[in-house]
């Protein structure tokens, strides 16, 4: 898989392991389909909460932090009386209480 962002490409290579028996095309497709979906929200997560960074990693606290990281996604986006990018909207309710009641409000 080749991942350019305009300035710099990489090349990543991944290896998988299976006992079905299907000809390479049906692994290709059912591989892309699964990061598709994957990455759409991923991607989303990662950019706007840093949530590969994250060092949170005992006992419930991962799966706590995600499901927090998931709301607050679901309640930004939903937010529309301010325009922008979740992180925009994320950043706003960091430095804007008033702001941030109002998104809190919206559940």
């Amino acid at each position: 898989m080749s991942v350019g962002n305009g300035r710099k490409t990489t090349v990543e290579v991944r290896f998988y392991i299976s006992s079905l028996e299907h000809d390479a095309l049906v692994f290709a497709n059912a591989v892309r389909s699964h990061w598709g979906i994957e990455n759409s929200v991923h991607w989303v997560l990662d950019m706007t909460f840093h949530e590969d960074a994250s060092r949170i990693r005992k006992n419930n606290a991962p799966l706590n932090f995600s499901i927090l990281r998931r709301l607050s996604l679901n309640l930004l986006d939903r937010d529309k009386t301010v325009g922008g990018s979740i992180a925009m909207k994320r950043y706003r309710a960091g430095l804007d209480h008033n702001y941030l009641l109002q998104v809190i409000a919206a559940i």
